[in-house]
């Protein structure tokens, strides 16, 4: 059986942890992996997990069965032309870039693209990412096994509609940095109070964790988790009556809507 071509361009901390996640699973045992950067030292620092260099985009897309495109949005056009001329009806074609579709993609290569629209989150730097995946009708169940494969090893990855592709960005993609947002708040309380810093920021960290370990795994609604934490007239109902003073879970769905609004912006 020969091994499986995958090539990525951009070599930066997303792409650098996808090539570390194929390396470190099953899969990566047969698979030749390659990648082109306009920094050739990010592809150099992979060489050491047998990482191979490419000397452009279009070198890469004819040797690469699985084309991976981890570059920003801004970019993806020009990136596209260069990976063009190597670009076949066989490749498939992957795209983490935010609000970028399929029918895009296949306008700057060729119609009939095999494409694979996913959203990642920086988590997967740790192994730990939280990836939505959704493909056109030119993929096959196949070809999307292997990347569906290549994503749940560096954590959890769900299918999910093409048309929601943009929309899901808020939920996981972008959803990191407004927890830190929000965990910011707590840590900058505690120093204002004369805690630890580093202790408050452990245990603060330790409750994200065993807070989503219970929406996970323990069977109990979003209402009912809320219910179980607080107890009549405590201390708990005092916080989340200023957390509904302020409307939070308003702001939050209008945090999601601009950030999807910036999505549609930049697929156009």
């Amino acid at each position: 059986m020969n091994n499986i071509s995958i090539g990525f361009i951009g070599a930066g901390n997303m792409g650098s942890a996808i090539m570390k996640g194929i390396k470190g699973c099953n899969i990566g045992k047969n698979v030749d992996l390659y990648a082109f950067d306009p920094d050739s030292a990010k592809v150099g620092a992979l060489s050491d997990i047998g990482v191979k260099s490419c000397s452009s985009e279009s070198e890469l897309a004819k040797k690469c069965r699985y084309v991976f495109l981890a570059v920003k949005p801004q970019i993806i056009e020009s990136v596209l032309e260069a990976a063009a001329p190597g670009v076949s009806s066989d490749s498939v074609i992957i795209s983490i870039a935010a609000g970028i579709s399929d029918e895009f993609i296949a306008s700057k290569t060729i119609p009939d693209a095999k494409v694979i629209l996913v959203m990642p989150n920086t988590p997967l730097l740790l192994g730990e990412g939280a990836s939505a995946l959704s493909r056109n009708e030119n993929v096959s169940d196949e070809e999307f096994s292997v990347v569906l494969d290549i994503f749940k090893a560096c954590g959890k990855a769900a299918v999910i509609s093409r048309d929601k592709m943009k929309e899901i960005i808020a939920i996981n993609g972008s959803s990191p940095a407004f927890i830190y947002l929000f965990a910011k708040g707590f840590i900058d309380y505690a120093e204002s109070v004369g805690i630890d810093s580093a202790a408050a920021s452990e245990l603060f960290s330790q409750s994200l964790i065993g807070s989503a370990k219970m929406i996970t795994d323990s069977g109990y609604t979003l209402d009912e988790l809320i219910r179980m934490v607080s107890s009549p007239g405590g201390t708990t109902l005092a916080g989340l009556d200023r957390l509904y003073e302020g409307n939070l879970t308003d702001t939050v769905k209008k945090c999601c809507e601009s950030c999807t609004k910036r999505a549609y912006e930049l697929s156009k």
